[in-house]
């Protein structure tokens, strides 16, 4: 099914037993993102939210419509998200017709993929433009734009389609980026130096030109959905949308800028960017689950709001995973594998972890057939677009189910290698990485778990049942040798606390959340840990911060994947590895300013415990 609007989305979900209206007052400011967050950590994603009573405005508030893989699938009009992977991959491995009926057969396949691009309509009343608000009408605080975590610098637009144009008119890019609302007519416009919006900016700074902008908040799903897609320089994000939902997306001209926007779209923000302004943004609770720091970025004047006599406002938190946005990530790592197979042909799959949070971790299976394909392959997708972002890329075999966490880790725990397996590199990486050492780049990660083959380094390895340490990893025979929490923290006093991990592999893992107070500290702890004659079972130490639940896989997780510069980290001791995954200090090297986790307030934890009961009510 598709959509044509918003609303006729909404009317769907309730259909479907998806949406859960919500009548009690509620405030924008932090309320909004507590109740969300909970819900969003239900099991499955929880169900999308429909705020019928804000304080301080007339609009209802939508949030977490996209949050669980269903409403995923519903929203881009498939039973599953498969579906148009596979229509993408039909056109892709279209073979060159060599006779007549091939081609007449060919052509309908070819007119269907050229017959969605976006259309200009000439309606007099669109539905986005049923309300127009200029000069002094124009007002922000209409719409219950929401403050998110309590150290935001203050409320963020963070669903917004922002959609502009090359210095010469020639591409359109349409993308998402945050909106930090400075007062009724102003916002930031948070676009990172690696976005094409950014890169459109720079033309027009150079030429001391204006940049017209308009902003969609609400519009049909797939449109929604492809603002977020990474496309190539130049396709456009409305051709996305209309080929997943084999429908034109309709636009209209704005009324005050020359600019397209979707016209049925609930609300529309008009304007420009003078690019020799800036003003300081941020933080923000961003998706890493920590706060992004402030920096200066353009500004965004309003010359219009317009938008539908009852419109909803659509938006999204993002925060610890997994959150809404962990959904339409799992949709892009989808519906882009077919495209990202056909610059390299040997991946069979790949899977983006919630806890890596996309540029963090990314597991990849290939065919492999020659030595050293899999750093081949890791070098490649570290070149390729936002791909070139990723910390940490694992490779195994073919048949290993890169979306079975447990499979992948059995396999690495039993089969790696140090000397052979782990590699090593430097690069770009994500404006939000705060582990690095230097803000925007540092090293990365790539372990190798696929088969050796005759060529490569390890080849002649083998693991026979029963080996020991010297083998270059720990092993246990049972749990006798494995030490007791009790008897790490009496060896170490600042251990808060530990666990060995369950899985029952060669090598022995124990976590640790570690009380640091002072540069060095984890090292010097590791060292100690691993010259301990009573600790030798354990091939594996990872040392977390104290506040961090061992117990807790996926938190555990997340943190490892966020704190994590490899080659800084890692400490290899005969056969044996210590990684340091606690906050680093000056006196280490550190040059960011490490932020903080986001966590809400406790007044406000306290108030939606309250009317919790209430909430849900029909």
């Amino acid at each position: 099914m598709k959509y044509s609007s918003l609303t006729e989305f909404i009317t769907r979900l309730e259909l479907e037993g998806e949406l859960l209206r919500v009548k009690e007052l509620v405030s924008p400011i932090l309320e909004i993102s507590e109740i969300t967050d909970r819900v969003s950590k239900q099991t499955g994603g929880g169900k999308a939210l429909f705020f019928e009573n804000v304080e301080g405005s007339s609009m209802p508030v939508l949030i977490n419509a996209f949050g669980s893989t269903k409403r995923m699938n519903m929203a881009l009009g498939v039973r599953n998200i498969e579906d148009i992977a596979k229509r993408i991959e039909s056109y892709i491995k279209i073979s060159p017709p060599s006779t007549l009926l091939e081609k007449v057969k060919l052509l309908p396949m070819l007119l269907q993929a050229t017959q969605f691009p976006p259309k200009l309509t000439q309606t007099a009343h669109p539905p986005c433009q049923e309300v127009v608000h200029v000069d002094d009408d124009i007002d922000l605080g209409t719409i219950p734009i929401l403050q998110c975590w309590p150290q935001d610098a203050g409320r963020f637009i963070t669903f917004p389609i922002v959609i502009n144009r090359s210095a010469d008119k020639k591409i359109r890019n349409v993308g998402l980026y945050r909106m930090q609302v400075y007062d009724r007519k102003t916002t930031a416009m948070h676009w990172h130096i690696h976005k094409d919006g950014a890169h459109f900016f720079h033309e027009y700074r150079k030429q001391n030109k204006v940049m017209e902008v308009a902003v969609a908040l609400g519009a049909d799903p797939a449109s929604c959905y492809s603002a977020s897609a990474p496309l190539p320089y130049g396709v456009d994000e409305f051709l996305l949308a209309g080929f997943i939902r084999k429908a034109s997306v309709p636009l209209v001209k704005c009324k005050t800028v020359d600019l397209e926007v979707p016209a049925n779209a609930e609300i529309i923000l008009e304007g420009y960017i003078d690019p020799s302004e800036t003003r300081l943004e941020g933080p923000f609770g961003d998706h890493t689950g920590y706060y992004s720091q402030d920096g200066e970025y353009p500004i965004f004047h309003l010359t219009a709001i317009t938008h539908r006599k009852n419109p909803v406002y659509l938006t999204t938190i993002v925060g610890k995973p997994p959150q809404e946005d962990f959904y339409l990530g799992r949709a892009t790592e989808r519906i882009f594998l077919p495209l990202l197979k056909t610059q390299l042909p040997e991946i069979i799959d790949m899977d983006m972890p919630a806890e890596g949070i996309f540029h963090n971790c990314v597991i990849v299976s290939l065919d492999k057939r020659y030595p050293m394909q899999s750093r081949k392959l890791m070098n490649a997708l570290w070149g390729l677009g936002q791909m070139s972002f990723v910390k940490t890329i694992v490779t195994v075999p073919a048949d290993v189910n890169v979306h079975n966490y447990e499979e992948v880790a059995k396999l690495l725990l039993d089969e790696v290698d140090f000397a052979t397996d782990l590699f090593f590199s430097e690069g770009i990486l994500d404006v939000l990485n705060h582990a690095s050492d230097q803000k925007l780049y540092g090293s990365k990660l790539g372990i190798d778990l696929t088969l050796k083959i005759e060529g490569e380094p390890g080849y002649e390895k083998k693991y026979p049942a029963g080996n020991d340490a010297n083998d270059g990893g720990a092993h246990d025979d049972g749990n006798s040798k494995l030490p007791a929490a009790e008897k790490v923290m009496a060896a170490f006093k600042d251990v808060r606390a530990c666990k060995v991990l369950e899985l029952q592999t060669r090598r022995r893992v124990l976590l640790v959340a570690f009380n640091k107070t002072a540069a060095h500290q984890g090292k010097q702890f590791i060292h100690s840990f691993l010259d301990h004659p009573d600790f030798s079972a354990i091939g594996i130490v990872v040392v977390l911060e104290g506040h961090v639940d061992v117990a807790d896989t996926s938190a555990v997780m997340w943190k490892f994947f966020n704190n994590l510069e490899p080659k800084r980290d890692f400490y290899f001791n005969a056969g044996r590895l210590g990684i340091d995954a606690t906050q680093k200090f000056r006196d280490e090297g550190y040059q960011q300013n490490w932020p903080d986790e986001i966590e809400m307030a406790a007044k406000i934890k306290t108030q939606v415990d309250k009317k919790w009961d209430d909430l849900f009510k029909k």
